[in-house]
């Protein structure tokens, strides 16, 4: 059972503005590509790291470090973990499902906030965003394809628990299922649009589910 860590598990920008983030980044770039820059702006700030390649290398690394140290400090502000979440994931675990948490966050930040809450015996892998490398970011399934080959079970036999639309088509890629976790109005539907193969709307609905359903 695969984990996305920014909603299912955790809100990390709950306690730091995302738009405080990308204005970092995007003053980072500055100092390597103006226009670039200015672009970044106007982006979420994943999109901002998908694009800072375009600076040269060092934009890209300084870019992904201002990144990598945003999320560390958001997971400190986050507060709790999400509604139900706890429950999914002992729900995971006690059914004798492998668990992983898939993110495009950093797996630092992402071990962080399971210390912090004394969770990180609930989840066998945490696979991360790919140092480096954000074309690997989902919705590419290179992070599906990794959890799954340390968790030593096959892509197909596993399923994404993800709230963004991005999830679900790295799970169609990767040829695992997928449930879309609709936490925002108007997600549902894009969640079902993109090819999910359930959508709920509350973790504590998944943790029931895994529960009552066996393990394949």
């Amino acid at each position: 059972m695969f984990f996305d860590f920014d909603g299912p598990v955790c809100e990390v920008f709950s306690g730091l503005p995302a738009s405080e983030v990308v204005r970092a980044l995007a003053d980072v770039m500055q100092k390597f590509h103006l226009g670039l820059s200015e672009k970044m702006r106007e982006m979420d700030f994943m999109d901002a790291l998908r694009v800072s390649p375009q600076g040269g290398e060092e934009a890209l690394l300084a870019v992904e470090a201002t990144l990598a140290a945003a999320e560390m400090e958001a997971v400190k502000l986050a507060g709790d973990p999400t509604p139900g979440a706890v429950a999914a994931l002992k729900a995971a675990g006690t059914s004798r499902r492998s668990v992983a948490i898939v993110s495009n966050n950093s797996a630092e930040c992402v071990r962080k906030f399971l210390a912090r809450h004394g969770l990180a015996a609930l989840v066998g892998e945490v696979v991360g965003r790919p140092s480096h490398q954000p074309h690997r970011m989902k919705p590419s399934p290179y992070s599906l394809y990794l959890a799954a080959d340390r968790l030593n079970v096959a892509p197909g036999s596993c399923a994404l628990v993800g709230d963004s639309v991005s999830d679900v088509e790295a799970a169609n890629a990767a040829a695992a299922r997928s449930i879309g976790y609709a936490n925002r109005p108007g997600k549902a539907l894009a969640l079902a649009e993109a090819g999910a193969n359930a959508v709920i709307d509350d973790m504590a609905t998944l943790a029931d589910a895994l529960t009552h359903v066996p393990a394949p």
